[in-house]
Parts: structure tokens; C-alpha cells; sequence
């Protein structure tokens, strides 16, 4: 064995152990770590012959890369739709790394560990209370959630004209209609190979809404003369988390033949709230639905789970399946993760998700959905009783989208963004909401508090008065 390498089996307890203390500080002091910095590094970094050994590794990974590294678990992150890992996560993500499965089978003699990933979508399951016709396995995120799903609708309307399109090709313009469709489901309509631009954009209520018409939906149904097309859903829009009516296409369903997606990467969640459940009723109707992780669950980077109803799981695998790999025996007969997901190579991503859920039940992320949801009105009430700001939608959920009052004050929106996160208090993203310039702040960490709006009202109030 190579000698540094050696050394490191040897001092292996007390090299995890300083790793260990390291993280505890990181997270202990999370409220004091800015949320943006502009730390630099020169990436080009010889390697050097012999290797240093993981104690002289990490420490100059705290010299030269740690100062890179924000807050992002923290309370005042509100950039993106970003979670902080909860105790409980952090050690499944820490064992899975540990134990290192490459999570495929249910019934093989190399590992089972595929089973505990069964076991913690049935979990989820029962959260979101959705019914068992669902099968579900998770991939990095919500991405390559909306990736999976759609690939297997591509494969299903396909098969409405005789063909496989996995195996020959796309051979006929495949149908999409959507209204207010996530970044990354237009990305996954690239990556199918159905074009980034061939959807049909379907118009939205009136009246400051992200939701699909439905009366625009059937007339765009009944233009398609009987073809078969696939339908694209938001449960949570990015900007003002609306939601579509899903007991109205449930009712649509009934009537025409397509295929049903729900992009609900965070907006899902909404189920675990008797409060905000109303809002998914109806979504188990839905062919196929996309959920994020480490959104509001609150696990590490990188999980998402795609869930598709059981009876096209012929189709799914006639999409992913590992055709010329005999030693993953009959895809129908032996059930492969890898037969039916992109990746042939998975960590154990399950295990994060199953800790959480087991640590802290449906209490507690009902509890972490309804006081996120409370802090985005506390917060949007914040910039109402401030005469330089303006709300741009109404708070539905969790994101709550705002800009600087007056069209004159449009130029100065990204000045004022940028000179905020400048000051590593609080990261919020840009938006465009109805042609307009604004500002997204998204709730769904678990360490949030009121306290953290104050501080960061008094950075808007203080910024906003400079410019």
C-alpha cells in the first residue's frame, strides 16, 4: 500500500475527527458566516508527486478553499429555493458516504440497499399522501426528476403511434402544452431531444397568475384534433409558487388522452400542511411528479425523487434500461434502479431523506412548511409598510417576489440587489415577473426566524436610502 496512504488508514479516527469538529464549528457558527463573498482563488494548482496526506489536505483546504464557501445552510440564504441540512440528514448524508453503496437492486447477492430506498419512497409517500400506484427512486435533483419523468412521457406518447422512440428515435413532433414551466423542464426537453422551444405555452389566469387557464387549456386540446400530447404542471411556480388546478385536469383527463406531469419541486410539499393542502388536490391523478429534496425537506445537496404510476413502469424501463448489460439480468423479471433511472452509478441519496423523515416525522416538516410559510408574509408585510418597495404577486406559499416602488426605479433594481448580498447578511436572487425587474426571497430553511427578517429589513432600509 502507498505509504501516505497507510498513514492515513492508521490515523483514520483522528483524521475524521478533526474533519468532524470542523463541520460542528461551520454549523455552529452559521449566522456569522456571510452569505456572498468575493473570494478568489487562482484554480490552477499543480499537483504535487508524493501527495500531502488528509490532515495536510484539509488544512489547506481551510488556507485556500474554505474562504470560498457562504452560508448556504443558513438562516438568511434566501437565494434560489434553498433548504439548510437538519442534524439528522447531515448524519444519513455522512453514513451514505461512509458505507458507500452503489444503490441498485432489491435481489441481488452484491447489495440490497436498494430497498432501503423503496422503503423511504413509501415514507414519502405517506407524507405527501399520495397512494402506493406511484413508483419513485431517487436522482440529484429536481432536474434530472423532471429529466426521468418526461423521458419515460416521451416513450409513452411514442407508443400512441405504434413506435419506440427509445430504441429508433423521435419520428413524429411530439406535443407539449405548459404555462409557466420551471427552467429545468424546458432544459430536460433539450437534453430529450424534443426541442427547448417546441411547446405550446398555454395562457394564465388573469389577474396576477402563474396557474394555467383551464378554458385556454381545452381550447389548446381541442386545436390538437385527438393527438395524443403531454402536459406540463406547476405545483409551486418559481417566482409566485402558484398552482395549478389540479381537480380541473383531473376532469380533463377523463376526457383526453395525455400524458399528466407536475413539476412540484417544492410546492409538493404544500401536502403536509392541512392548512396549504388544498393546493395539491387532485395531483394524485398525475402520470408523473417531480420533488426536490433539498428544498424544503431540508437534506443535503444533491437529492430529488421522481415519482411515476406503476402501470408505466414497462415504459420506463424501455427508456433507461441497460440493454447490452447481461449481468443485470431480465430488466422485467429483476428489479435495477439502473433499468429504469439515468444514472448507473447512485450513491445511497435515500438515506438523508429516510433519517429525516424517521427523525422527525410528518410534525415535523408540517411544522417547517407552515413556519415557512409564515415568515414569506411576515417578511412580505415587512416591505408593504416600507414606501420604497412593493410586492409584485401575492404571497401564495413561500417565495414572496418584490421590487423597488415606481417604474422610474426599474435601473436601479440590480444595483440595489447586488450592494445587498455585498454585505453577506442575506443572498437573494433576481427575478423578471411580468416584464418587470424584481427580487425573489424564498423560505424553506429550517433555521429562519423573525429575528432574521429584522436584520435584513434594516440592510434593505439602510441600502435603499443610498441609492
Amino acid at each position: 500500500m502507498n505509504s501516505i496512504l497507510q498513514h492515513d488508514l492508521n490515523d483514520f479516527e483522528n483524521i475524521l475527527e478533526k474533519a468532524k469538529q470542523q463541520g460542528v464549528d461551520f454549523l455552529n457558527n452559521l449566522e456569522n458566516i456571510p452569505t456572498s463573498n468575493k473570494n478568489r482563488i487562482d484554480p490552477k494548482r499543480d499537483l504535487n508527486e508524493l501527495g500531502l496526506g488528509s490532515s495536510e489536505a484539509l488544512k489547506e483546504f481551510n488556507e485556500r478553499l474554505a474562504p470560498l464557501l457562504v452560508s448556504s445552510p443558513g438562516p438568511r440564504y434566501w437565494g434560489f429555493v434553498t433548504g439548510g441540512s437538519t442534524p439528522a440528514s447531515i448524519v444519513g448524508d455522512w453514513l451514505a458516504s461512509v458505507y458507500d453503496q452503489n444503490t441498485q437492486s432489491i435481489t441481488s447477492q452484491g447489495g440490497n440497499s436498494a430497498l432501503i430506498e423503496f422503503e423511504t419512497i413509501n415514507l414519502l409517500l405517506q407524507l405527501l399522501e399520495l397512494p402506493d400506484s406511484f413508483l419513485g427512486g431517487f436522482v440529484t435533483g429536481a432536474t434530472m426528476s423532471n429529466f426521468t419523468c418526461l423521458g419515460v412521457a416521451r416513450q409513452w406518447f411514442g407508443k400512441q403511434f405504434g413506435k419506440d422512440f427509445a430504441k429508433n428515435g423521435i419520428s413524429e413532433p411530439i406535443n407539449i402544452l405548459t404555462a409557466t414551466p420551471h427552467s429545468s423542464s424546458i432544459k430536460s426537453l433539450s437534453m430529450l431531444g424534443i426541442g427547448s422551444q417546441n411547446y405550446t405555452v398555454v395562457k394564465t389566469i388573469e389577474g396576477n397568475r402563474e396557474a394555467i387557464d383551464i378554458i385556454n387549456l381545452e381550447e389548446k386540446i381541442k386545436e390538437l384534433n385527438g393527438k395524443p400530447f403531454i402536459l406540463i404542471s406547476s405545483a409551486a411556480t418559481v417566482n409566485t409558487a402558484d398552482f395549478d388546478d389540479f381537480e380541473a385536469i383531473s376532469d380533463l383527463k377523463k376526457k383526453y388522452n395525455f400524458w399528466w406531469h407536475i413539476d412540484a419541486a417544492f410546492g409538493g410539499f404544500a401536502a403536509v400542511s392541512d392548512k396549504y393542502k388544498h393546493l395539491v388536490e387532485g395531483w394524485e391523478g398525475a402520470d408523473s411528479i417531480t420533488i426536490d429534496c433539498h428544498k424544503w425537506l431540508n437534506v443535503p445537496y444533491e437529492s430529488a425523487f421522481y415519482l411515476v404510476k406503476k402501470e408505466h413502469l414497462n415504459l420506463q424501463i424501455e427508456t433507461f434500461q441497460n440493454s447490452n448489460a447481461p449481468y443485470l439480468g431480465n430488466a422485467l423479471e429483476n428489479f435495477n434502479y439502473l433499468n429504469v433511472l439515468p444514472e448507473n452509478s447512485r450513491r445511497l441519496r435515500a438515506l438523508p431523506v429516510w433519517f429525516s423523515l424517521v427523525a422527525y416525522g410528518k410534525e415535523g416538516f408540517c411544522d417547517i412548511v407552515e413556519k415557512s410559510t409564515l415568515l414569506a408574509l411576515h417578511f412580505g408585510n415587512a416591505i408593504i409598510e416600507i414606501d420604497d418597495f412593493e410586492l409584485m404577486a401575492p404571497i401564495r406559499l413561500n417565495n414572496v417576489c418584490f421590487t423597488l416602488k415606481g417604474d422610474e426605479n426599474q435601473d436601479k433594481v440590480g444595483e440595489f440587489l447586488t450592494r445587498l448580498n455585498d454585505t453577506g447578511t442575506v443572498f437573494m436572487t433576481p427575478t423578471v415577473y411580468e416584464n418587470r425587474n424584481g427580487i425573489r426571497a424564498s423560505f424553506v430553511n429550517w433555521r429562519t426566524t423573525e429575528n432574521d427578517i429584522k436584520i435584513v429589513m434594516k440592510e434593505m432600509v439602510e441600502i435603499v436610502s443610498q441609492i
